[in-house]
């Protein structure tokens, strides 16, 4: 089977699109993918300093090389922030591959472990969780975002940039929806530019096995080790739902993924009336207190 838009053999099949890709234009459909979803949302200015988080992981790292290799074109400098759980045998490989990728491609690097930046890694503060109902997932996605935000400030930088793909935005919705969280619904509009702090997502609208091949045939190493809290939520069980739909119903994350954009924008423009400002960091929030203060204040307590 040829590539459908060169001589090439094909190596990919697009079954929502029907096309058949070589390698090389399957990674450059992949670049022009992510560049066109950067201009369509406002996401990147000239001048800006990019955060890329970076966890070791095969999105991440594909999203560095990516926008390092647009960047000279558009204007903008990189730099990346790896935040170190300190989870026991899980973030050594991670830490060794990015470190080692970011000086191969040239781009300031640095490390933020939860041991330094909250007193604690992971583990330690898990075992003071309130409620143990509660999964280690939301617990460290709380504190990752927090020392990213302050990797952000410590490198100076004007946007953060993270590796989400369209299924970890299918995902996250379906969540919301199921825990009732209508609002952070609406913080899910891929246009963040007007917000106080700019995180972007460019790799919106792109499907996560289509960043595993091009982390593949782009010859990106990326970590092998799973984190050993990853099943503990609900996000697995999400993810193996949408990829049963998706297998028999070629293009429906696409479809889904339209849906929540309408929504978003929608619910997006009914809370920018209830959005405060955090009493103990300054971040934005529909509370006095951000999830993030609120979650690190009840470990203090217990």
């Amino acid at each position: 089977m040829k590539c459908d838009r060169c001589e090439n053999v094909a190596a990919y099949s697009r079954k929502y699109s029907g096309e058949n890709l070589c390698s090389s234009c399957f990674s450059r459909s992949i670049v022009h993918k992510t560049t066109k979803t950067m201009t369509k949302y406002n996401m990147i200015k000239p001048g800006d300093v990019v955060g890329v988080a970076v966890s070791g992981g095969k999105d991440s790292l594909s999203l560095l090389q990516i926008l390092k290799e647009i960047s000279l074109d558009h204007h903008f400098t990189l730099k990346a922030i790896t935040v170190d759980e300190g989870i026991p045998g899980y973030r050594d490989e991670a830490l060794k591959i990015v470190e080692e990728f970011c000086r191969k491609i040239d781009v300031e690097h640095k490390v933020y472990p939860y041991n330094s930046l909250f007193g604690a890694t992971l583990e330690q503060t898990l075992e003071h969780r309130s409620n143990e109902k509660t999964s280690s997932c939301s617990i460290c996605g709380v504190l990752r975002r927090r020392a990213i935000d302050f990797g952000a400030i410590d490198l100076k930088v004007d946007v953060i940039a993270t590796g989400h793909n369209l299924d970890d935005m299918l995902q996250t919705f379906i969540i919301n929806i199921i825990s009732g969280d209508t609002k952070k619904i609406g913080w899910m509009d891929p246009d963040t530019s007007e917000n106080k702090i700019r995180k972007i997502k460019p790799f919106y609208e792109i499907y996560e096995n289509e960043i595993i091949f091009y982390a593949f045939t782009n010859e990106i190493p990326f970590q092998s080790e799973e984190c050993p809290h990853m099943n503990e939520g609900i996000r697995t069980e999400i993810r193996n739902f949408l990829n049963s739909l998706e297998k028999t119903h070629s293009g429906i994350k696409n479809n889904m993924f339209k849906s929540i954009l309408k929504i978003s924008s929608t619910l997006k423009d009914s809370n920018n009336s209830e959005w405060k400002t955090c009493s103990e960091c300054g971040s934005e929030c529909t509370g006095d207190i951000c999830s993030v203060c609120s979650t690190l204040a009840n470990l203090r307590l217990n």
